[in-house]
């Protein structure tokens, strides 16, 4: 019936993994929990207490093959109907998680997206940027989330059949710089896949901190860069893109690139206090995918 697939590094995940047999095992239903360490270094003795649990099992990779290919391992790997994909940096919020993703495991070709939610309690200093944009931009209701059924398409906690996974995957010839859920919601649109959104969250605890966050920033806009590039994104599938080629129609990046000389330690600097602003993180993004274009 379920498989449950969860990439890991560097990351305890024994929790999770107890939490999830326990419900999949309230539920009665025929299951696996596959868990892939991508070659990491840390929370191996914590982790292999996974394969004594009935049905869990843990690998680690003798090498490091990054976001898309783990993810695509552990369908390959996975012997039942749908797949359950889960960050290893989640816990679901309810008791009921698996069970109210059971309805949707039928006959229907579809993803179902199951959101995610932040912890209500402020971090500290140093993670409240990465908290504070989570919490407006990423953690979205199901309403919000199916008014853009693809764009607000997150791979953190995700159902899908896998007859359907087989079609799309995720593309393994892209950079490992982030994006990788971006171009798998657009292959899914382009394949016709349905997306639903429902409101079955997990709490994400995995916050950066400030330095950590900005530069994943940094390498996600030179993934967005090479996707549009090499056509495999289309430049009106996402805001950023959609205001970076006005930007290049008008010819004004070098007028952005000025800015972003101007700016940078002005907008840093406000990123890492206590009251970010998302509105100048919108700017600086744009200005930093700017000086890309001029390289």
């Amino acid at each position: 019936m379920l498989s449950i697939l969860i990439p890991t590094y560097n990351y305890n995940i024994f929790p999770l993994v107890s939490e999830l047999k326990s419900q999949c095992d309230v539920c009665k239903i025929e299951y696996e929990i596959i868990c892939l360490d991508d070659a990491s270094k840390l929370f191996h003795e914590e982790n292999s207490k996974i394969n004594d649990l009935k049905n869990c099992s843990y690998t680690i990779l003798e090498k490091n093959i990054g976001r898309s290919s783990i993810r695509n391992l552990l369908a390959k790997k996975a012997k039942k109907t749908w797949l359950l994909f889960l960050d290893a940096d989640v816990f679901p919020q309810k008791k009921t998680f698996i069970a109210e993703y059971i309805p949707y495991i039928n006959e229907t070709e579809k993803a179902v997206n199951g959101g995610l939610l932040y912890p209500e309690q402020k971090p500290e200093k140093q993670k409240i940027f990465r908290w504070v944009y989570g919490k407006n931009r990423e953690a979205l209701d199901a309403v919000k989330r199916n008014k853009n059924r693809y764009q607000s398409f997150l791979t953190l906690n995700f159902l899908i059949k896998k007859s359907i996974f087989e079609k799309v995957k995720f593309n393994e010839k892209i950079p490992n710089l982030r994006h990788e859920d971006t171009l798998f919601s657009y292959d899914l649109m382009c394949q016709n896949i349905e997306i639903i959104h429902i409101q079955n969250p997990i709490y994400h605890f995995g916050m950066d901190n400030f330095e950590v966050a900005i530069k994943k920033e940094q390498e996600s806009l030179v993934a967005i860069k090479y996707l549009l590039e090499n056509k495999l994104l289309p430049a009106d599938y996402i805001k950023i893109t959609r205001y970076f080629q006005k930007i290049k129609k008008f010819r004004l990046t070098f007028l952005f690139n000025f800015s972003y000389k101007l700016t940078k330690k002005i907008f840093l600097k406000n990123f890492s206090s206590s009251n970010p602003s998302l509105l100048l993180f919108d700017l600086y993004r744009l200005e930093y995918l700017c000086t890309l274009e001029n390289k």
